[in-house]
């Protein structure tokens, strides 16, 4: 082997791991943000996280993207520790299908279309056509197909080079004489297995890994003897990542890398014992045969379904030793807002942010009404409550902002680049409304200290205006939750409807005042309150016409406005602004 087939070889490693992470990142586009909903919402179940785990780790084809996201999840409070479990199982089988996809460089066949399964043959096929969708296609969806056509492409080539780099050594004395010494060695097997370990690690890369072995399978020097403990070594090193992810994190966290440690040393060391035990006493002389890269597939697969179906049942086991070795501290465990780690799987970051945003548009909700009820019964609890909710608004817009600006910068889906407008579009305005609530308290405060009250006409005024306000909250809040469009083009109405309510109690209260019905003291209570209830429609407004020209694919505000604003009067005269909320003003 010269100097040159070991450029080769590394040359086919950097094109094959580049090749994975491009396909990996188009996978992980295409799979969407509903992955992370499915994950968090059905991993109560075991079964249906083991389940999970495999089918997201095939979709995504990284279990390490996996086991980083599941530490920032645990580390954001969003799921709990016991979830993780079967999902960390779950991707060790998923982690397989890799390895199958591999093991077609070593099929042999004069059948055309047999021939046309090896890499040196579809992956030109994949290539051409992938980079005729990327650079021809303008829907975006079919871009990213071609993307992911295009890095499996790289993949296969850098297998084919691999292989190719190995091929000189098949003839070679040398290595044949090293193999055998190797496989003579009294501790051969946990050697292997460290080989397979500290290769792993170094190239953070399992599917890389075994691609290699299954390269190297090629020279027909490797049986199964020598394939096995180095694929067993690979599930261990697999554990740097979850051991790198864990740095910085609460304890929660750090124990979903323990668990998935304990789980690939216990099913490693359980497999190692059980396997070579029983052939001290079987004697399997297959170990001597020479492997395929099918043969090493098979192999991989065996031993990932074997491990987990050994320790399935110890599930909470696993969870105790996880929890005995990171002990929990005197002080309570804090959770990330939002943990940074989620960022390298972008879709499964936007999922939870646009959660976030869901419950920021709650708290903004519940933190008007309840600012509003003041009038009716004044409770200082409450008045602390509306203070503490805007600071956790001014807190929410923050770290969203932030966080949502990292995201952007990451190759992402069309939809998923609309999620991230909108909320960055919105959270302004949540934020906003909690602002407005702290001034719709000061003057509840200001009523209540002074011993003031309004008038009956100006109560029923605001009784019927404070109902059309919790409404447009309401419908703001339900077509933004659910995305509905069509809820959302009946808030610009009802903002307008808002807006002549706020005048007619103007001009109502003043015609009180010219009467001696209404103070000005009161007045001044009375126009500090109705301002801050126009802004509010005025901020519902904004959210609609955002989620609403997003979901056009396009943000021109004032073009939508206008547009509303220019239906008849006897539109407006007809919108709905009855609510079932019933409010009394004193």
């Amino acid at each position: 082997m010269t100097v040159f087939s070991v450029i080769t070889l590394l040359g086919g490693l950097a094109f094959f791991l580049y090749g994975m992470h491009v396909m990996s990142s188009g996978l992980e586009k295409m799979s969407g943000s509903n992955l992370v909903k499915i994950l968090t919402r059905a991993t109560d179940n075991r079964f249906t996280a083991l389940a999970l785990g495999a089918g997201i780790t095939i979709a995504i084809q990284s279990s390490s993207a996996m086991t980083v996201m599941l530490v920032g999840l645990v580390n954001s409070g969003i799921m709990k520790l016991g979830q993780t479990i079967g999902v960390i199982m779950g991707s060790n089988i998923g982690t397989t299908l890799t390895a199958w996809i591999l093991s077609v460089a070593g099929i042999e066949s004069d059948n055309i279309f047999v021939n046309l399964l090896k890499p040196e043959n579809f992956a030109p096929i994949f290539a051409l056509v992938g980079i005729i969708m990327v650079m021809m296609s303008k829907d975006k969806r079919k871009q990213d197909v071609g993307t992911i056509m295009l890095g499996f492409a790289v993949l296969m080539s850098g297998m084919t080079l691999m292989s190719d780099a190995m091929k000189p050594l098949a003839d070679s004395p040398e290595f044949s004489s090293v193999l055998t010494s190797f496989y003579s060695l009294p501790l051969a097997p946990i050697l292997g297995v460290a080989v397979g370990a500290i290769f792993t690690g170094i190239i953070q890369s399992s599917a890389a890994s075994v691609g290699i072995l299954q390269a190297l399978s090629l020279t027909g020097n490797i049986t199964f003897g020598m394939a096995l403990p180095v694929i067993m070594g690979q599930n261990i090193g697999t554990c740097v990542t979850a051991i790198i992810s864990s740095i910085g994190v609460n304890k929660n966290a750090k124990r979903v890398s323990v668990i998935h440690i304990l789980f690939n040393l216990i099913g490693t060391a359980v497999f190692l014992i059980l396997f070579y035990g029983l052939n001290l006493i079987f004697k399997f002389n297959f170990l001597n045969n020479a492997i395929s890269p099918v043969g090493i597939a098979a192999v991989h697969s065996v031993f990932n379904i074997a491990t987990t179906v050994i320790l399935f049942p110890f599930a909470k086991s696993l969870e105790k030793m996880s929890t005995f070795i990171v002990r929990d501290s005197e002080h309570k465990e804090k959770y990330e807002f939002l943990d940074e780690r989620l960022i390298s799987t972008p879709s499964f970051a936007i999922s939870e942010c646009a959660n976030r945003t869901v419950k920021m548009a709650e708290i903004a909700r519940d933190t008007i009404k309840d600012a509003i009820s003041l009038f009716e019964k004044y409770s200082t609890k409450k008045v602390d409550r509306i203070l503490k909710n805007e600071d956790e608004l001014d807190m929410y817009e923050d770290k969203l902002g932030t966080y949502l600006v990292k995201i952007s910068s990451k190759e992402i889906s069309d939809k998923d680049s609309r999620q991230i407008s909108k909320m960055l579009h919105t959270i302004g305005d949540f934020e906003r409304l909690g602002d407005h609530a702290v001034n719709i308290l000061k003057s509840a405060q200001e009523v209540h200290e002074k011993g003031l009250s309004f008038s009956d006409k100006a109560k029923e005024d605001l009784h019927n205006l404070t109902n059309a306000l919790f409404e447009i909250l309401d419908l703001t809040y339900d077509s933004f939750s659910t995305n509905d469009v069509k809820k959302a083009s009946s808030v610009e109405p009802l903002e307008q409807v808002i807006d002549r309510l706020v005048a007619e109690v103007k001009t109502s209260h003043i015609s009180r005042l010219q009467t001696g019905e209404c103070t000005i003291e009161m007045g001044f209570v009375l126009s500090d309150l109705l301002n801050n209830y126009e802004r509010v429609s005025d901020h519902c407004s904004n959210i609609a016409v955002t989620l609403i020209e997003v979901e056009q694919g396009s943000y021109d505000t004032h073009s939508y406005l206008n547009s509303v604003k220019d239906m008849s009067d006897e539109g407006f005269n007809t919108a709905n602004t009855k609510t079932n909320t019933s409010v009394n003003l004193i």
